[in-house]
């Protein structure tokens, strides 16, 4: 009635020994291919475990190897007179003697499933009677061995649906890939008891093998390599289209070891199977190193879940592929504030909103056969020639005019990026009205341009009147001081205003720059001279650093020290009383690489990407004047009118160095 195996093989063993009388025996069970699967052993009454291993010398060598071979029992009246028997020691030390042994085979319709042999202490003590008796307790327990053998066999099968049916629910239950690729990896593992897995899909373009995920093992060192078809046996499995089982996966030539000398991993066993989806092999699944042998019962399994996988991938690169095309949408259309347009790289427009339809004044099928070339000029020096510059999602942008389907051209923005929409390159193009922006910007210009002319004149006479007053006073010291102050306030609001006019002609493109030789030192030295008076009031040391032959430089020299004031001046600013302040240069092959720095409280990173931008000004230190964010400004539009370049270098709370480059004087 029982049917359990190992119950079955105990009882079955305990009551033949009981019947004839027999002091120990034995009982092996073998699968379909006539392999052992199973065994038990009983000795004065106590059952030893682990012998299945112990019983395969009998199977070969004994009396047990002898029966299953002849399928018929056997009788030894004297086991040390038959050359069948193999004595052996026992656990408890005792050492085998002579005996009287019988076996017989356990045959259903003349199919083996087992073996079973008795034995008693007694030489000659088993009779022709006793063979038959155990003949027919062979046979009916031959009927319970099977029974036994189906019902564990139905349970394996159970368990493989089990398997199955769990990780269909749950790798069914996600539809982002990246999450279906961990849910299959985790249900191999649990299923098959495995130390790691591993999944690889084929990649349509190179035909090769591309790990896109692993548990278990480093897996940032393992995703994204491949295998050539056939290479390993990833690929082995992926070309033959078969699931396979390697026990001893180094003694396999198919084993494949660059991925363990690169993780460190070592691999042991593997069991792989391939990934279909209608039909044909996308992928391949491994698992690895398990917990026991894996079985032909743990392939099944493997390809089950390999099959699901192949269905679940495919639903999720559908599911994403959906997603990404309502993201497009949303992103594109109604919900969108800006004009935008797709085009494909030769600029024919693809897709577009509502937004662009009005900025435009055309409807928007008319749009759909037009080119963004056709309504405003685009600024290659930015884009590079067919967009070449348009490279890691970079978006670029410049200024352009917009001719409408009605009414007059305007200004307009232009943003421009490369984009990927299923697998295609197209161009992102997004354009903002900046009119009200261009027309503020020349009532400032405007505006800058009276206050230079207005304030030119009147600041000649001040400083006419000063120097008369200054010649008048002569002899009272007083006075000279006075005066000496207006004098250099005044030719810093010159200085200001000459920076206010000369940022506007320089952003507009014009050169200004008179170039010619000039010495860096007496450039150095005359601005040095202005902001001295604020350095000793600051109670600050200057440290200068110039090469004792430093060449002359090729500059505008009003240009260039005015550029020198200007960073002296912002150095002043931004540093406490009682620090330092150093000016240095150094010649760098045709260049000379000039630099103020300070021990201020640094540049915050915010501030820094704009720095040289105008009107953006960084709170200064504590008791000095707040400026107007423009001497920076014009610092870089000066240097590069030159040919030169300008940076700042700057950690927080350790100062700030500003660079820039002059050519020399050939």
């Amino acid at each position: 009635m029982a049917l359990d195996l190992r119950t079955v093989l105990e009882s079955v063993l305990s009551m033949s020994l009981s019947t004839v009388q027999g002091s120990g025996g034995s009982i092996i069970v073998f699968d379909t291919n006539g392999e052992p699967v199973d065994s038990a052993i009983i000795h004065k009454g106590q059952v030893i475990d682990g012998t299945t291993d112990r019983l395969r010398e009998t199977l070969e060598d004994g009396l047990a190897g002898w029966v299953v071979q002849n399928r018929e029992a056997a009788l030894v009246n004297d086991t040390s007179q038959d050359d069948r028997w193999i004595n052996r020691v026992y656990p408890d030390g005792e050492i085998a003697g002579p005996k009287s042994s019988v076996s017989a085979p356990l045959l259903v319709r003349d199919r083996l499933v087992g073996v079973m042999t008795l034995s008693n202490p007694e030489p000659n003590y088993f009779t022709k009677e006793h063979l038959d008796l155990v003949r027919s307790i062979a046979d009916q327990a031959a009927i319970a061995v099977q029974n036994a053998r189906l019902y564990e066999a139905s349970l394996q099968r159970a368990g493989v649906m089990e398997a199955l049916a769990n990780s269909a629910a749950s790798i069914n239950a996600a539809l982002e890939l990246g999450e279906v690729l961990d849910r299959i990896l985790e249900q191999t593992s649990k299923a098959l008891e495995a130390d790691a897995a591993s999944l690889a899909l084929v990649n349509p373009a190179t035909g090769e093998l591309e790990f896109k995920a692993a548990i278990g093992i480093e897996g940032d060192k393992i995703v994204g390599q491949s295998l050539k078809m056939g290479q390993g046996v990833a690929g082995w499995v992926a070309q033959e289209g078969i699931g396979v089982i390697v026990p001893e996966a180094r003694q396999d030539p198919r084993f494949y070891n660059k991925f363990d000398e690169n993780t460190g991993y070592v691999t042991k066993a593997i069991a792989a199977a391939p990934i279909r989806a209608e039909g044909a092999v996308i992928g391949v699944l491994e698992a690895l190193n398990p917990e026991s042998p894996f079985t032909d019962n743990d392939l099944l399994v493997l390809d089950g879940i390999g099959n699901l996988a192949g269905s679940a991938i495919e639903h999720a690169r559908l599911f994403n592929e959906l997603q990404s095309a309502h993201k497009r949408y949303r992103e594109l259309f109604e919900d969108n504030v800006d004009p935008i347009f797709v085009s494909n790289l030769e600029g024919q427009i693809l897709e577009t909103n509502r937004q662009a339809a009005l900025l435009t004044e055309f409807p928007k099928e008319d749009l759909l056969e037009m080119n963004v070339h056709h309504f405003h000029q685009v600024d290659w020096n930015v884009v590079g020639n067919n967009f070449k510059k348009l490279t890691d999602g970079k978006t670029l942008s410049y200024e352009s005019q917009l001719h409408p389907k009605e009414g007059d051209k305007f200004f307009v923005e232009v943003y421009v990026r490369k984009v990927i929409i299923e697998g295609e390159g197209r161009l992102q193009w997004i354009f903002r009205d900046i009119t009200e922006l261009k027309e503020l910007d020349k009532l400032r210009e405007d505006l800058v341009s009276m206050i230079y002319h207005d304030l030119r004149s009147p600041l000649a006479n001040v400083i006419s009147g000063l120097d008369l007053i200054k010649s008048m006073a002569v002899d009272d010291p007083s006075i000279s001081s006075v005066v000496d102050i207006a004098m250099r306030s005044t030719e810093r609001v010159q200085r200001l205003a000459s920076s206010l006019l000369d940022t506007t002609r320089l952003e507009a493109g014009q050169r200004i720059s008179s170039m010619q030789p000039a010495s860096l030192k007496d450039l150095v030295r005359d601005a040095v001279d202005a902001v001295l008076p604020a350095i000793e009031a600051g109670n600050l040391s200057l440290e200068i650093d110039l090469p004792k032959s430093a060449p002359d430089v090729m500059v505008d020299a009003d240009l260039i020290k005015r550029v020198l004031i200007n960073l002296l001046e912002n150095a002043i600013k931004f540093t406490a009383t009682g620090s330092a302040i150093s000016l240095g240069a150094s010649k760098k092959k045709e260049w000379m690489e000039v630099w103020v720095e300070d021990e201020g409280r640094g540049i915050q990173p915010d501030v820094k990407d704009h720095i040289f931008e105008k009107f953006i000004s960084a709170p200064t230190t504590p008791g000095r004047t707040q400026g107007l964010g423009l001497g920076l400004a014009f610092c870089k539009l000066a240097v590069e009118d030159h040919g030169g370049k300008i940076w700042v270098e700057s950690e927080k709370s350790k100062g700030a160095k500003f660079i820039f480059t002059i050519p020399i004087a050939e």
